[in-house]
């Protein structure tokens, strides 16, 4: 199959490793794979992949916009060319594209992943664009789509995230990465995404005052970009912490800034399933989560992590507490919590079931 991703950017996020991790092993598998985007900074490790890149301008949130009109007749052209048998959209906006383009060029099927939960707009029930199959990445958000957009359940197929497992698990960059971060000494409790106020930052913030008071050489790193990033860093000040919380763009690599922590923390409000949760615990650290959409799918609370209920900031400082504490217990849950991904979560199911979507697909175009 010749295959085509469509995604807003190409910068350190779950999105783009979801792709990056489907398209490897769609290519081992023997399948041409290519991504189109508006580019970032991990355009390299796609081509590295042996994925090839088309740049567009679809660095726009609006559903309708010139952006797409443009990459619609920058891409037409592509896909007869490339021969492309499934467009694979991954958000609102490139599902729009994904729609026009598999109209206007029949025999190409569109499908689309949705990694997350959406408003129920007007625009989203009057345009829906779904395409041909729609890949939910958890039950939670399957049931989101089933209730919030009536969508039909035979078109919906529950494939969670994959982890390649064997990319995790190594700590050896450890120190190296702690002694360029500053840390020399006491805990480092982690988080690595977008700085949005759906990823519950400002409760991480809040709890980790409390931390500090037991753990006073304890740090906080906190890794992404968004908009809510200058608001988070002066609510670290007003708080009094700011000097253990440090802030990073992006990690060169998920492994290694992982081998840092001691703790990793997602205390989110929502979440379709938590990339960055499956790599911590693939990696074998400690976790905490709130008590929300697929985070539950991964953390069996006492089992292999901690669980919240969100928002609550009391609970989530007790948490990290406690696991800071308790050596015998981080590591306990972390051996756990490895082993729990590596028997569910891994890439080779992932791409598996996604090339069973694919061939149904075109099976129906027959």
């Amino acid at each position: 199959m010749n295959i085509l991703f469509i995604t807003n950017h190409l910068n350190v996020g779950g999105i783009s490793s979801y792709l990056l991790t489907l398209g490897g092993g769609l290519k081992e598998d023997g399948h041409n794979v290519y991504v189109t985007s508006s580019g970032g900074g991990l355009v390299d490790k796609f081509k590295k992949a042996g994925i090839g890149h088309i740049r567009v301008p679809l660095n726009t949130k609006k559903e309708v916009s010139p952006k797409i009109i443009i990459s619609f007749f920058k891409l037409s052209g592509q896909v007869r060319k490339l021969n492309i048998d499934v467009l694979h959209s991954n958000s609102r906006t490139t599902q729009v594209l994904g729609d026009l383009l598999s109209r206007y060029n029949k025999g190409i099927s569109h499908v689309f992943t949705c990694h997350g939960f959406f408003k129920p707009k007007l625009s989203r029930r009057l345009f829906p664009c779904w395409g041909k199959a729609v890949i939910a990445i958890s039950s939670q958000v399957k049931e989101h789509l089933l209730l919030d957009f009536k969508l039909d359940e035979k078109k919906i197929s529950v494939i969670n995230n994959g982890i390649d497992t064997a990319s995790f698990g190594d700590f050896s960059a450890r120190e190296k990465i702690r002694k360029e971060l500053g840390v020399n000494d006491g805990f480092l409790v982690g988080i690595i995404a977008r700085l949005s106020d759906v990823k519950g930052h400002t409760y991480l913030l809040q709890a980790m005052r409390d931390v500090i008071k037991n753990y006073p050489c304890a740090r906080l790193l906190i890794v992404g970009e968004g908009k809510t990033g200058r608001a988070l860093a002066e609510e670290a000040n007003d708080l009094g912490i700011k000097d253990n919380v440090l802030f990073l763009a992006e990690a060169g690599s998920n492994r290694d800034i992982l081998a840092a922590m001691d703790v990793f923390v997602m205390p989110s409000l929502q979440e379709g399933l938590g990339l960055a949760l499956m790599e911590a615990m693939a990696q074998g650290l400690a976790v905490v989560g709130s008590s929300v959409g697929g985070i539950k799918t991964l953390i069996r609370d006492k089992e292999n992590g901690l669980l919240v209920e969100p928002a609550d900031t009391a609970g989530l400082a007790q948490a990290m507490i406690k696991l800071l504490g308790d050596r015998p217990l981080r590591k306990e849950l972390g051996m756990k919590a490895r082993k729990f991904i590596m028997e569910n979560f891994s890439r080779e199911n992932m791409v598996d079931q996604t090339e069973r979507v694919y061939k149904k697909c075109l099976e129906k175009e027959d």
